[in-house]
């Protein structure tokens, strides 16, 4: 049994072919088919289930649904990067005010 073992170790392989190339795999910021699949059928599943007017009658029923739509699904459309009215994108400033505030004051 120990022969065995060693005329294994003993044997190189050698490659007939060149490996495959490495490919680039998906490009940025595409999307699988899976994903598009899954991202449908909750879609369809909204509009079944009552679309936006169900989505708001459910924000409005009671308030732990009204904060999770606020922190959780409206934050899911929202930009990630918000572009300012410069033009480079930048953000512009127009004023910058102090305003001193008297503690106490009635």
């Amino acid at each position: 049994m120990s022969e065995s073992k060693n005329a294994k170790a003993n044997v190189v392989s050698t490659p007939t072919s060149k490996p495959a190339p490495k490919t680039r795999g998906r490009p940025k910021k595409a999307v699988s088919q899976s994903t598009l699949t899954v991202r449908d059928a909750i879609a369809k599943a909204g509009e079944e289930l009552g679309g936006a007017l169900r989505l708001a009658q459910w924000a409005r029923e009671d308030p732990t649904n009204e904060k999770a739509f606020w922190t959780v699904l409206y934050l899911k459309i929202l930009p990630l990067q918000v572009n300012g009215a410069g033009e480079n994108g930048e953000h512009l400033i127009s004023d910058i005010a102090i305003k001193l505030v008297k503690p106490n004051a009635n």
